[in-house]
């Protein structure tokens, strides 16, 4: 099976703009991201694909492999589909570039599932790991996710779901991580379908294929990590990262 890695780059974030160009222990976000990505030691390529000259720039001249992306595109996954059109793999990761504490530990249980998908039935999935803060939960920032007895995907939402009714009942909460790993064909499609409703007013990629009836497979995993969308968040990554704790441990 050959697995490969992309890293969509965007350079004008909407909430941090050129915030994978900011410094994170002596290198760019992004490149600690690239670097993260290619030391897990599980893929057989690791790119970085964006639409930014600097970007482009700062990885090649560090040594990585980066590709530029021709188009303007709604999500990263429309970036990587069309970068991937020509390269041959047999399942496509997507890593967020914001996410420098990226670890072998989660991304190898996200892998397994498609090892023991003998009959292919599955064509996306995704992380997720289990939240208390009650700031974390109410924040729009970050995305919930609920599932079915299975774990596959009921919906994700920047609300906090579920609504926690009945106070007598436990209720669980599941941050999404915005890790992909798809199997080729299913992602080049992904490009064909369109945008709905759902989708659009919460700014959530994935929903485009709950809104097409397709199925995403949910793994949890209790390594948190940090997603870098806030000049706060790139403050508490450069505390932990002066700390060197171990991503396991956040």
């Amino acid at each position: 099976m050959n697995v490969i890695a992309m890293i969509p780059a965007r350079y004008s974030a909407s909430r941090f703009p050129a915030k994978l160009m900011q410094d994170l222990g002596g290198k760019t976000v992004i490149l600690q991201t690239y670097l993260a990505t290619v030391n897990t030691g599980l893929f057989d390529a690791v790119y970085v694909v964006t639409d930014s000259q600097i970007i482009f720039d700062e990885i090649e001249r560090n040594g990585g492999s980066v590709l530029m992306s021709q188009k303007q595109h709604q999500s990263g996954s429309d970036r990587i589909a069309e970068a991937i059109i020509d390269i041959p793999c047999d399942i496509v990761v997507n890593v967020q570039g914001d996410e420098p504490f990226t670890e072998r530990e989660s991304l190898s249980k996200l892998l397994s599932v498609f090892k023991h998908d003998v009959g292919n039935e599955i064509d996306l999935a995704s992380l997720m790991v289990r939240i208390d803060d009650q700031e974390e939960i109410h924040n729009p920032n970050c995305v919930k996710v609920i599932t079915d007895k299975n774990n596959f995907a009921l919906y994700f939402s920047r609300s906090p779901i579920p609504y926690h009714r009945d106070k007598e009942i436990d209720a669980h909460y599941f941050k999404h991580k915005g890790v992909y790993a798809f199997r080729k064909k299913p992602l080049l499609d992904f490009t064909k379908l369109s945008n709905e409703n759902l989708e659009v007013s919460e700014k959530i990629e994935c929903i485009r294929f709950l809104e097409h009836g397709k199925k995403i497979k949910m793994v949890e995993t209790h390594v948190a990590g940090i997603e870098i969308d806030t000049a706060e968040d790139l403050a508490k990554a450069k505390k932990l990262w002066q700390s060197n704790i171990n991503p396991s441990q956040i």
